[in-house]
């Protein structure tokens, strides 16, 4: 059941005017279209916001804390649990920063794997937040329509990994395994099916009336105020900033890939759904380019699915049972005995909602020494004081659900 807690407030006005009451109200932490447990207190004129007050705090997990007691591997999962609707990328981004200590390069190949799995993850958070979006001006059935091919895209990686929303996917210097021909036949069939699915999407809100009039001039933020709250992602491009972590410091190989870099202009709901929208379909481009890229790999290479880095990757199963040094590679990785080389790094990759960053610190024990998320959900929800302010208690929501904020994201 919600609770809902309204409580009058006086405010006291000059000497010969008309008192005016306003009153308090906690938007969440169980609210439904919070879409997450964190709370909004708002104080209200009537429908219009006076001042709004975030609160984080209801699911902190300690991530960086329990990650500085684990080896390499099993901080993975961890990452899982910050943007739960792009997963793959938070996983390839914890990989990826690894790399870098670890000073290992990976073959073309496998590159362009991660880029077809983090890109598909991309078109999925895109998908859920824009479709949200849709819902919180009252067109539920897009909503359900989509979710359809967001399914198409959990198979591919069930195919992959085994895992769906919280996937462990990949591994220090590639994947587990190879991908077999059924993730290439689904690929192929999300390509042939979701850009007509999308376009009906669009159909359905981009010149809708009444969605329209809900999202533009909601929630608005300039570029330099943006810049200043440390926005970065599709809420800033929003904003008129083109900055994406893929072209300005590129990683995985995306300095072969051709594609744009939407922006709009007033940073409003409206143009955050925009964006989002072209950026799933550059997405899709980026995809079908890495998908022709890898079939041009013939022979060995074209088997290749990890990078030779034995101290970390898990030896095949039949050398396990009929090699030693094999078995103690084995024993070594599974139970934490590799000790990192001393060092300190930071890794960011362009995730759902913006830069996803890495710090570590390296003491060279088998653990980090320090370990930090940069989680951009955290960052650009300090905004949402100043961009809700003085709007109506309608756009307090769909500016929430525009921004994409993600709970696991914001509370680490």
């Amino acid at each position: 059941m919600q609770h809902l807690e309204i409580q009058p407030q006086n405010i006291k006005l000059p000497e010969g005017s008309i008192e005016k009451q306003t009153t308090t109200l906690n938007l969440g932490p169980t609210h439904p279209a919070t879409h997450g447990v964190f709370q909004n207190i708002l104080e209200m004129d009537g429908e219009r916001i006076v001042s709004a007050e975030q609160t984080v705090g209801y699911i902190h997990r300690a991530f960086e804390k329990l990650a500085e007691r684990r080896p390499l591997y099993q901080i993975t999962p961890l990452t899982d649990r910050l943007n739960y609707c792009s997963s793959p990328i938070n996983n390839m981004g914890w990989h990826m920063t690894c790399e870098k200590l670890l000073r290992i390069q990976l073959p073309k190949r496998v590159d362009y794997m991660r880029i077809i799995i983090m890109e598909l993850a991309r078109i999925t958070d895109h998908l859920i937040c824009n479709s949200v979006v849709g819902v919180d001006a009252g067109a539920f059935t897009g909503f359900l329509y989509v979710m359809q091919y967001r399914e198409l895209v959990y198979e591919i990686y069930e195919e992959i990994c085994g895992a769906r929303l919280t996937t462990n996917i990949g591994r220090i210097g590639g994947f587990e395994r190879n991908f077999n021909n059924t993730v290439w036949t689904k690929l192929e069939k999300f390509l042939d099916e979701y850009p007509k699915a999308l376009g009906e999407l669009d159909g359905l809100l981009l010149r809708n009336r009444i969605f329209m009039e809900r999202t533009i001039g909601a929630g608005p933020i300039s570029a330099d105020r943006a810049l200043n709250y440390g926005f970065t992602g599709p809420n800033l491009r929003a904003a008129g900033v083109d900055y994406d972590v893929r072209v300005h410091t590129p990683y995985s190989s995306y300095e072969d890939f051709d594609f744009i870099i939407p922006t709009g202009k007033t940073g409003d709901c409206y143009d955050r759904f925009l964006v989002r929208d072209e950026e799933m379909k550059q997405s899709l481009s980026i995809i079908r380019q890495a998908y022709q890229k890898i079939q041009e790999f013939k022979g060995p290479e074209a088997e290749v699915f990890h990078a030779d880095v034995p101290e970390y990757y898990l030896p095949k199963k039949e050398d396990v049972y009929t090699k030693m040094e094999a078995l103690i590679w084995h024993f070594k990785i599974i139970m934490g005995e590799v000790e990192m080389p001393k060092g300190e790094v930071y890794h960011c990759v362009e995730g759902g909602n913006g830069e996803l960053g890495f710090y570590l610190i390296s003491d060279g024990g088998r653990t980090p020494y320090r370990l930090h998320f940069r989680r951009p959900c955290f960052i650009y929800y300090q905004a949402y004081s100043e961009i809700t302010k003085g709007s109506m208690l309608s756009d307090a929501v769909i500016t929430m659900s525009s921004l994409n904020l993600i709970a696991g994201e914001m509370d680490a």
